[in-house]
């Protein structure tokens, strides 16, 4: 896996979308792809960026490579890690599309738009780091 440590602020959302995109070269996708696909990475990066080491900062690392899945299909995985304080965005309830707008609650949306575009998303506290990962097939 391609390997990219970098400090958790926003401001470097663009190197690590290059970094990412970087591991496309050379596969044909859907055009919805890079929209899904930048939604999803900017989710999880800006929370680590506002959250994970809040009131200070902290680095993050993010693994990339693109692998045959079961299927043969090829699929684009992203790992980040960070050492901030643990937490799983995984474990808190979607929030309802359905509700009317005046009872929908302020926030979760975006790891609901995340788990919906990605084909995986998974979340793990490892060696004091969070773990979460993206998986989405490209073909």
């Amino acid at each position: 896996m391609a390997n990219l440590v970098i400090q958790a602020v926003d401001t470097n959302l663009d190197i690590i979308n290059q970094f990412i995109h970087s591991q496309l070269d050379g596969f044909d996708y859907p055009p919805t792809f890079d929209f899904q696909l930048d939604l999803a990475v900017e989710e999880i990066f800006v929370n680590i960026a506002h959250y994970a080491y809040a009131p200070d900062t902290g680095d993050v690392e993010i693994l990339c490579s693109v692998e045959k899945n079961e299927n043969n299909q090829n699929q684009l995985i992203i790992v980040f890690k960070d050492s901030g304080v643990p937490f799983d965005p995984l474990a808190r309830p979607d929030p309802d599309p359905t509700a009317a707008i005046e009872e929908r609650g302020i926030g979760g949306w975006g790891i609901f738009l995340t788990k919906k575009y990605m084909d995986k998303v998974t979340y793990a506290h490892v060696d004091g780091k969070n773990t979460l990962t993206l998986t989405k097939i490209i073909d």
